[in-house]
Order: structure tokens, then sequence, then C-alpha cells
């Protein structure tokens, strides 16, 4: 569930800007800001902080433009757009081979092999599941609103680039850990 910390702005930014684009950006900068600073107080490591950092940055920026330009396409394409950030984002960790979820791992596995292959492949496979699952759904996002399809149609791929990726995550994980088992037994 440490990922999920990491999306907490995200969330409520989906929430708030499908009433107001301007005060649903301050709603993602105010959360993640706030998570930011409250888990950098309580000694969190910044390589665990990436989402909440680059959150905090895009929602920064967001909230500017959302008050200069209140219509207009940024309105429409906000959620795409906070998607591809997510992706260039995740993307940009594992090209300087850093993957975000390195620093989450690590809260969770013992020092002892943070500096193994295996830990580091499977912090890349998870970061570029994530990424690729950001990257398409943006894509989609976007594509659908090009095509002029409202509803709910947005909001369901949006929850699909979280669910997907989370769901992922965790059946990948039991795969190794099983995998590392029955090494183990031999």
């Amino acid at each position: 569930m440490d990922y999920l910390r990491g999306f907490i702005a995200w969330i409520a930014f989906a929430v708030v800007s499908s009433y107001s684009l301007q005060w649903g950006a301050v709603a993602g900068l105010a959360v993640g800001v706030g998570v930011l600073a409250k888990e950098l107080r309580s000694g969190t490591r910044a390589e665990a902080l990436v989402l909440e950092g680059s959150g905090a940055l895009f929602f920064a920026v967001l909230t500017g433009l959302a008050f200069a330009f209140p219509r207009g396409p940024l309105a429409e394409y906000s959620g795409a757009l906070s998607l591809a950030w997510l992706a260039v984002t995740a993307w940009g960790t594992v090209a300087v081979r850093r993957p975000f979820t390195t620093g989450i791992a690590k809260r969770q596995a013992p020092p002892a092999v943070w500096e193994t292959p295996l830990f580091r492949r499977i912090n890349t496979v998870l970061t570029s599941a994530w990424a690729t699952a950001f990257t398409v759904t943006a894509g989609g996002v976007a594509a659908v609103h090009a095509a002029g399809v409202g509803g709910g149609i947005p909001v369901l791929c949006q929850i699909a680039g979280f669910v997907l990726p989370m769901l992922f995550t965790g059946q990948y994980l039991k795969k190794v850990r099983a995998r590392q088992a029955a090494h183990a037994v031999r």
C-alpha cells in the first residue's frame, strides 16, 4: 500500500477537478505538498518520494496554468496530461536506472538485498509496468476526449490505468517470491 501514498494527490486532483480544474489543481497541490512534507519530516528518504515530489511540481505548474487559462483544452485534457506526466516521471526513473519503485521497495525489503541484481531487476520491471500503464492510459484518455466520448469512459480508463499495474505488481511479486522459494528448496 506504500504505492497508494504516492498517488493520493493525483486522486484528490481527479475527484475535485471533475467539478473545477482550478480547484482540482489546488487540491492536488495542497495534498501533494502536505504528504511530501509529512513524509520528509517523518524521515522517509527522498528516493521513496519520487511520485510525491513529481506530483507537487506538476500541481504547482498546473495550478498556475489553470488559473491563467481557465477555459480551453487544458481543462478538457488535464486527465490525460496528468497521466502523461506520471508516465514521463516513471520512464525517466527507468532511464536513469533509479526506478521509482525502488525507494518504496526499500521500505519493505531488508538492506541486504538492495544492491542485488534481482532487486534492481524487479524494480525495473515494476516501474516499467507502471510507466507503460500511464503511457497507454494517457493516450486512451486523450483519444476518448478527442473523439468526444463523454460520460464515465475517461474515468473508467483512468481507474484501469491505476488498477491494472497495481494488480500486476501484486501478481509479479508473488511469482518472484514463489520462484525464489522453489530455488531455496533445491
